[in-house]
């Protein structure tokens, strides 16, 4: 996996070893950038002496590490040591009140908390019908062959609103495109039960209609996550987001059969719906495209995420040069670890409660736990790799070698396990193995997943499409073609 470390060096910054890559040049136009990653070491404070100055009390300081001492004029030694150079609260959780003695959760953690709760109701709007389909098969006659083009019928606008919703977000940011995303997801969800049982073809416009509407929310994280978050902190928020998208498939495996028990087919389908209208009522008047725009951030959070991160602004209207982007190996190599990741994920998203049903005779409900387990692990261990990354980024390893090392933990751990679940003769054991797979899987988002902004910041969005719409390609053909080897096997048993 390829990855580019941007160019921007913070104050105070160490020089490390110049990390590989597989292409050498600098290009301004698309700031494809390469150059050694400075991080701000931790900077001490030696109290030098203290006098007595024009009846004030004044205290000599300097900085271990570099930069210049300064003078502190107050009554006593508890008064706050600003460091001009740092700003700032330290971690995704801390956080300095109006008030002595209160803390305040920073703007940026509000940003990620409301981003985790879209993600997670993105993901459980799409597995609702991965459940629900096995009761409107039943109920409508489908056959399994059918199964597979309903479960795929998702992908189709997918595929499309991936490129033209990275433009659009690069262009507006990522608070608007979400917001129009997550109406007209809701509103999808609301009239799928409808659709089905007036005909296919409203089914299938329904469904298409959803995944129209979906394609713009990574798209919208990852851009609005790289503008609210200083660069060594940005794969824990990512991990956080995604950890939320992953939760989304227990939260719909969980409440979906629960739902259609108590309601019926109609009910999880509603339900969903309703939540993602409640959600546009915060996102709304809580956050904004850029922290410079808030009107509740800090001063101190504003100087720590602006010290942090890329100067990449919203784009103006100009087109992003495609020909210029597809051009480069880093773009290619995250167009083919999107695939990879897109096939396996699409196939154990659309098929594992079918799996554990056809293999293993598990009825529905318990198949949905059985599947339920892995995804929730995989949002667990989606937080731990984006935080270790952060820790190896912030303890001065480079950021080709981190992004490298995430990815191909992401790569070859669910590899490894997925060849194991050949063996598996009980359910309880094909769960671990797909457990481990998916967990491991979620290194990915620290590698691939982050390697967009660092190597075309402005053009992030429509990067993140490019390579959304070729794994969604990828993803079709695994729904699909699973089905269809599926069946062939049973034919010649």
């Amino acid at each position: 996996m390829e990855a580019v470390a941007p160019s921007k060096s913070f104050p105070h910054s160490f020089s490390y070893p110049k990390p590989s890559c597989l292409f050498k040049s600098h290009f301004d136009s698309i700031s494809f950038k390469r150059n050694r990653l400075g991080f701000q070491p931790k900077i001490g404070t030696k109290w030098v002496n203290e006098q007595l100055w024009g009846g004030k009390r004044v205290i000599r300081t300097k900085h271990i590490g570099g930069g210049g001492g300064r003078l502190i004029e107050g009554g006593s030694r508890s008064s706050t040591l600003k460091c001009t150079a740092e700003g700032i609260e330290r971690g995704l959780l801390v956080g300095t009140g109006g008030q002595a003695g209160k803390i305040a959760v920073p703007e940026r953690f509000k940003v990620v908390a409301l981003m985790a709760c879209v993600m997670c109701l993105c993901n459980a709007d799409r597995v609702v019908m991965s459940v629900a389909v096995v009761p409107l098969a039943a109920k409508h006659g489908w056959n399994s062959s059918f199964l597979g083009i309903v479960q795929s019928s998702f992908l189709w606008g997918y595929i499309f609103s991936s490129v033209i919703g990275g433009a659009l977000v690069d262009k507006y940011g990522g608070k608007r495109v979400i917001a129009w995303g997550v109406a007209l997801w809701s509103l999808a969800t609301l009239l799928t039960p409808w659709a089905a049982n007036h005909s296919i073809a409203s089914l299938l416009a329904a469904r298409a209609f959803f995944g129209l509407a979906e394609g713009v929310a990574l798209p919208s994280m990852n851009t609005l996550l790289s503008r609210w978050f200083p660069r060594h902190e940005r794969a824990t928020a990512v991990g956080l987001s995604m950890g939320g998208f992953h939760l989304g498939n227990v939260v719909g495996l969980v409440l979906t059969p629960l739902a259609m028990s108590s309601i019926g087919i109609s009910g999880p389908f509603v339900f969903f719906a309703s939540l993602g209208f409640l959600w546009l009522t915060s996102w709304a008047f809580g956050v904004t495209n850029d922290p410079q725009e808030s009107q509740f951030i800090s001063k101190s959070e504003l100087r720590l995420i602006q010290a942090g991160k890329s100067k990449a602004s919203l784009n103006k209207g100009e087109l992003p040069p495609l020909r210029l982007l597809l051009s480069k190996l880093p773009t290619w190599a995250i167009i083919f670890a999107n695939i990879t990741n897109n096939w396996g994920y699409f196939v154990l998203l659309s098929w594992m409660p079918i799996y554990f049903k056809t293999v293993f005779n598990v009825n529905l409900k318990h198949a949905a736990w059985f599947s339920a387990v892995p995804w929730g692990t995989m949002a667990i261990s989606g937080y731990f790799a984006g935080a270790a990354s952060d820790f190896l980024i912030k303890a001065g390893y480079s950021l080709t070698f981190v992004r490298k090392i995430m990815q191909s933990i992401g790569f070859i751990g669910p590899g490894v396990s997925l060849l194991c679940l050949n063996y598996a003769k009980t359910p309880e054991t094909a769960a671990m193995f797909i457990t481990a797979a998916l967990s491991l899987s979620s290194f990915s988002q620290a590698g691939f997943l982050l390697n967009m902004h660092d190597i075309a910041p402005q053009y992030a969005g429509f990067l993140h499409g490019i390579s959304n719409s070729a794994g969604t390609m990828a993803a079709i053909i695994s729904t699909i073609g699973t089905e269809n080897w599926r069946h062939t096997n049973e034919e010649e048993d």
